[in-house]
Protein backbone atom coordinates (compact mmCIF):
# COMPACT_ATOMS: atom_id res chain seq x y z
CA UNK A 1 0.00 0.00 0.00
CA UNK A 2 0.84 3.66 -0.35
CA UNK A 3 1.53 6.12 2.28
CA UNK A 4 -1.65 7.98 1.31
CA UNK A 5 -3.55 5.00 1.20
CA UNK A 6 -1.80 3.50 4.74
CA UNK A 7 -2.89 6.71 6.79
CA UNK A 8 -6.85 6.77 4.57
CA UNK A 9 -7.29 3.40 5.88
CA UNK A 10 -4.76 0.63 5.51
CA UNK A 11 -3.58 0.98 8.95
CA UNK A 12 -6.56 -0.09 10.40
CA UNK A 13 -8.06 -2.01 7.74
CA UNK A 14 -4.77 -3.51 6.85
CA UNK A 15 -1.80 -3.65 9.65
CA UNK A 16 -3.82 -3.62 12.67
CA UNK A 17 -6.38 -6.00 10.82
CA UNK A 18 -3.15 -8.37 10.44
CA UNK A 19 -2.10 -7.95 14.10
CA UNK A 20 -5.58 -8.98 15.68
CA UNK A 21 -5.84 -12.16 13.01
CA UNK A 22 -2.50 -12.92 13.87
CA UNK A 23 -1.70 -12.77 9.77
CA UNK A 24 1.65 -14.19 8.99
CA UNK A 25 1.82 -12.78 5.70
CA UNK A 26 4.49 -9.73 4.33
CA UNK A 27 3.03 -5.95 4.45
CA UNK A 28 4.95 -3.66 1.58
CA UNK A 29 4.40 0.27 2.29
CA UNK A 30 5.53 2.59 -0.26
CA UNK A 31 6.59 5.92 1.52
CA UNK A 32 7.04 8.43 -1.17
CA UNK A 33 6.17 11.43 1.31
CA UNK A 34 2.95 12.38 -0.51
CA UNK A 35 -0.70 11.10 -1.59
CA UNK A 36 0.08 10.87 -5.19
CA UNK A 37 -2.96 9.45 -6.24
CA UNK A 38 -4.52 12.96 -5.37
CA UNK A 39 -2.06 15.00 -6.69
CA UNK A 40 1.29 14.78 -4.07
CA UNK A 41 -0.78 16.63 -1.00
CA UNK A 42 0.97 16.29 2.23
CA UNK A 43 0.23 13.13 4.82
CA UNK A 44 0.86 12.20 8.29
CA UNK A 45 4.35 11.12 7.25
CA UNK A 46 5.73 13.63 4.82
CA UNK A 47 9.00 15.33 5.61
CA UNK A 48 7.89 18.65 4.83
CA UNK A 49 7.41 21.43 6.96
CA UNK A 50 3.87 22.10 6.70
CA UNK A 51 3.01 25.25 9.46
CA UNK A 52 -1.11 24.08 8.69
CA UNK A 53 -0.79 19.90 8.30
CA UNK A 54 0.91 18.05 11.13
CA UNK A 55 3.50 16.13 9.10
CA UNK A 56 7.12 14.17 10.06
CA UNK A 57 5.17 11.36 11.94
CA UNK A 58 7.21 8.20 11.02
CA UNK A 59 4.84 5.39 9.50
CA UNK A 60 6.90 2.45 11.60
CA UNK A 61 5.94 4.06 14.96
CA UNK A 62 2.14 3.79 13.58
CA UNK A 63 2.93 0.15 12.83
CA UNK A 64 4.57 -0.54 15.95
CA UNK A 65 1.76 1.33 17.60
CA UNK A 66 -1.13 -1.27 16.88
CA UNK A 67 1.17 -4.56 17.86
CA UNK A 68 3.19 -5.25 14.52
CA UNK A 69 6.65 -6.37 16.06
CA UNK A 70 8.39 -7.14 12.48
CA UNK A 71 9.20 -4.05 11.06
CA UNK A 72 11.85 -2.75 8.32
CA UNK A 73 12.58 0.26 6.84
CA UNK A 74 14.67 1.15 3.92
CA UNK A 75 15.85 4.53 3.19
CA UNK A 76 16.65 3.90 -0.68
CA UNK A 77 14.17 2.20 -2.25
CA UNK A 78 16.33 2.48 -6.06
CA UNK A 79 18.84 0.50 -3.99
CA UNK A 80 17.68 -3.16 -6.10
CA UNK A 81 20.06 -5.02 -3.35
CA UNK A 82 19.20 -3.80 -0.24
CA UNK A 83 14.71 -4.35 -1.65
CA UNK A 84 15.72 -7.80 -2.08
CA UNK A 85 17.96 -8.93 0.92
CA UNK A 86 14.83 -7.27 2.67
CA UNK A 87 12.23 -9.39 0.91
CA UNK A 88 13.75 -12.13 1.47
CA UNK A 89 13.76 -11.88 4.83
CA UNK A 90 10.50 -11.24 5.35
CA UNK A 91 9.21 -14.00 3.65
CA UNK A 92 11.58 -16.19 5.15
CA UNK A 93 11.47 -15.09 8.36
CA UNK A 94 9.80 -17.71 11.34
CA UNK A 95 8.83 -14.92 13.59
CA UNK A 96 4.54 -14.96 13.28
CA UNK A 97 2.73 -12.33 12.79
CA UNK A 98 2.88 -9.69 9.99
CA UNK A 99 6.10 -7.84 8.76
CA UNK A 100 6.28 -5.23 7.58
CA UNK A 101 8.33 -3.24 5.39
CA UNK A 102 8.65 0.60 4.98
CA UNK A 103 10.24 1.74 1.69
CA UNK A 104 11.10 5.05 1.95
CA UNK A 105 12.30 7.17 -1.24
CA UNK A 106 10.91 11.02 -2.15
CA UNK A 107 8.26 10.79 -5.19
CA UNK A 108 10.70 11.70 -7.93
CA UNK A 109 8.37 14.14 -10.26
CA UNK A 110 7.58 16.12 -6.89
CA UNK A 111 10.98 16.22 -5.91
CA UNK A 112 11.72 18.15 -9.28
CA UNK A 113 8.70 19.96 -9.11
CA UNK A 114 10.81 20.92 -5.70
CA UNK A 115 14.23 21.58 -6.89
CA UNK A 116 14.13 22.71 -10.61
CA UNK A 117 13.19 26.21 -9.63
CA UNK A 118 15.27 26.06 -7.15
CA UNK A 119 18.01 25.26 -9.38
CA UNK A 120 17.20 27.90 -11.95
CA UNK A 121 17.35 30.40 -9.47
CA UNK A 122 20.36 29.37 -8.12
CA UNK A 123 22.05 29.39 -11.81
CA UNK A 124 20.70 32.80 -12.43
CA UNK A 125 22.47 33.59 -9.28
CA UNK A 126 25.73 32.50 -10.76
CA UNK A 127 26.04 29.31 -8.20
CA UNK A 128 27.96 26.48 -8.96
CA UNK A 129 25.36 23.89 -9.47
CA UNK A 130 25.56 20.23 -10.59
CA UNK A 131 23.16 17.46 -11.25
CA UNK A 132 23.57 13.58 -12.32
CA UNK A 133 23.00 12.07 -15.77
CA UNK A 134 22.94 8.39 -17.02
CA UNK A 135 23.87 7.42 -20.46
CA UNK A 136 24.23 4.47 -22.32
CA UNK A 137 27.23 3.48 -24.35
CA UNK A 138 25.92 1.65 -27.27
CA UNK A 139 29.37 0.27 -28.47
CA UNK A 140 29.19 -1.91 -24.91
CA UNK A 141 25.35 -2.66 -24.97
CA UNK A 142 24.13 -5.61 -26.16
CA UNK A 143 21.14 -5.01 -26.94
CA UNK A 144 19.38 -7.57 -24.38
CA UNK A 145 17.03 -4.79 -22.72
CA UNK A 146 16.87 -6.37 -19.29
CA UNK A 147 17.08 -3.00 -17.88
CA UNK A 148 14.16 -1.70 -19.77
CA UNK A 149 11.84 -4.79 -18.87
CA UNK A 150 12.63 -4.24 -15.19
CA UNK A 151 12.37 -0.69 -14.52
CA UNK A 152 9.65 0.72 -16.64
CA UNK A 153 11.80 4.22 -16.37
CA UNK A 154 10.06 6.07 -19.13
CA UNK A 155 13.49 8.06 -19.53
CA UNK A 156 14.45 4.54 -21.34
CA UNK A 157 14.44 3.85 -24.45
CA UNK A 158 15.84 2.46 -27.57
CA UNK A 159 17.29 3.73 -30.50
CA UNK A 160 18.99 2.18 -33.86
CA UNK A 161 22.63 1.16 -33.46
CA UNK A 162 25.08 2.73 -35.56
CA UNK A 163 26.62 -0.79 -35.78
CA UNK A 164 25.87 -2.27 -38.87
CA UNK A 165 26.57 -5.25 -37.00
CA UNK A 166 23.77 -5.21 -34.15
CA UNK A 167 21.06 -5.92 -35.78
CA UNK A 168 18.89 -5.35 -32.66
CA UNK A 169 18.06 -1.82 -31.45
CA UNK A 170 20.29 -0.97 -28.24
CA UNK A 171 19.09 1.34 -24.65
CA UNK A 172 18.97 5.40 -24.88
CA UNK A 173 18.07 7.19 -22.25
CA UNK A 174 16.30 10.61 -23.15
CA UNK A 175 17.15 14.37 -21.36
CA UNK A 176 14.59 13.66 -18.83
CA UNK A 177 16.91 11.32 -17.14
CA UNK A 178 16.73 12.63 -13.07
CA UNK A 179 20.00 10.34 -12.09
CA UNK A 180 18.51 8.13 -9.99
CA UNK A 181 20.80 4.86 -11.11
CA UNK A 182 18.30 2.60 -11.27
CA UNK A 183 18.16 1.40 -14.94
CA UNK A 184 22.06 0.33 -14.21
CA UNK A 185 20.79 -1.32 -10.94
CA UNK A 186 18.28 -3.39 -12.09
CA UNK A 187 20.65 -4.56 -15.28
CA UNK A 188 22.15 -7.79 -15.07
CA UNK A 189 23.76 -8.57 -11.39
CA UNK A 190 26.04 -6.16 -11.56
CA UNK A 191 25.70 -3.04 -9.68
CA UNK A 192 25.56 -0.98 -12.69
CA UNK A 193 25.52 -2.53 -16.00
CA UNK A 194 29.00 -1.89 -18.16
CA UNK A 195 26.54 -0.25 -20.61
CA UNK A 196 25.74 2.31 -18.68
CA UNK A 197 27.68 5.88 -17.47
CA UNK A 198 27.25 8.35 -14.86
CA UNK A 199 27.88 12.26 -16.15
CA UNK A 200 27.75 14.98 -13.52
CA UNK A 201 26.48 17.82 -15.14
CA UNK A 202 27.84 21.45 -13.91
CA UNK A 203 26.40 25.09 -14.16
CA UNK A 204 28.68 27.88 -13.63
CA UNK A 205 31.69 25.45 -13.39
CA UNK A 206 34.97 26.74 -11.40
CA UNK A 207 37.75 27.93 -13.37
CA UNK A 208 39.40 24.52 -12.26
CA UNK A 209 36.78 22.65 -13.54
CA UNK A 210 37.03 24.31 -16.50
CA UNK A 211 40.64 23.67 -17.25
CA UNK A 212 40.08 19.76 -16.28
CA UNK A 213 37.45 19.75 -18.73
CA UNK A 214 39.44 21.32 -21.76
CA UNK A 215 42.59 18.95 -20.66
CA UNK A 216 40.18 15.93 -20.75
CA UNK A 217 38.55 16.99 -23.85
CA UNK A 218 42.01 17.71 -25.61
CA UNK A 219 43.30 14.04 -24.12
CA UNK A 220 40.16 12.62 -25.33
CA UNK A 221 40.42 14.00 -28.94
CA UNK A 222 44.03 12.92 -29.14
CA UNK A 223 43.26 9.30 -28.39
CA UNK A 224 40.12 9.12 -30.93
CA UNK A 225 42.13 10.47 -33.60
CA UNK A 226 44.70 8.00 -32.81
CA UNK A 227 42.50 5.32 -32.86
CA UNK A 228 40.78 6.52 -36.41
CA UNK A 229 44.23 6.90 -37.91
CA UNK A 230 44.87 3.16 -36.64
CA UNK A 231 41.84 1.85 -38.31
CA UNK A 232 42.80 3.52 -41.96
CA UNK A 233 46.05 1.67 -41.89
CA UNK A 234 44.59 -1.64 -40.78
CA UNK A 235 42.29 -0.95 -43.50
CA UNK A 236 45.32 -0.54 -46.01
CA UNK A 237 46.75 -3.52 -45.09
CA UNK A 238 44.46 -5.65 -44.89
CA UNK A 239 42.99 -3.95 -48.74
Amino acid sequence: MGDGGFWHNGLSSGVANAVYNKSNNVILIVDNYYSAATGGQDVLSSRAINPQRRTNSPIADAVRGVGVEWIRKISNTYDVSRMKSVFREALTSQEPGPKVIVASSECMLNRQRREKPARREAIKRGERVSRMRFGVDEDVCTGDHACIRLSGCPSLTVKQSADPLKEDPVASIDSSCVGCGNCGEVADAAVLCPSFYRAEIIDNPTWGERLLSGLRAHLIGFMQRRRERGRVIAAEITG
